[in-house]
């Protein structure tokens, strides 16, 4: 585990316990076993939705993208803002958003799923 990937526990703290996995050369940040976040790099993303997306956009923080196959991805998390890493009331708010719209997209793939 990185030293940032650490860090982000203590990020987190009044958010609650968060936990990293190893996944592809990155890591997938979770709490109670739902994955809110990303980190690439040592960069932190968050996920998002619509309903979210506009929080991150007016702050001109990017979209997590890779290549693949001569393309371009891109996936629903966004750079999480700098203030966070200053101010855990703030990571906390930026978290409970993001784990929300995690907790969302996985009710709703379990559902279609039939279970």
């Amino acid at each position: 585990m990185t030293e940032f990937v650490g860090y982000l526990r203590e990020v987190f703290e009044r958010f609650g316990l968060v936990q990293a996995r190893k996944m592809f050369g990155a890591y997938g940040l979770y709490h109670d076993g739902i994955m809110f976040g990303l980190i690439v790099d040592d960069t932190l993303y968050l996920k998002s939705d619509d309903t979210v997306a506009h929080f991150f956009e007016t702050r001109g923080l990017r979209k997590f993208e890779y290549g693949r196959y001569g393309k371009i991805v891109k996936m629903s998390y966004y750079a999480a803002p700098e203030e966070i890493f200053d101010d855990r009331e703030e990571a906390a708010r930026w978290a409970r958003r993001s784990f929300e719209v995690a907790f969302r997209t996985k009710r709703g793939s379990t559902r279609r799923l039939g279970k």
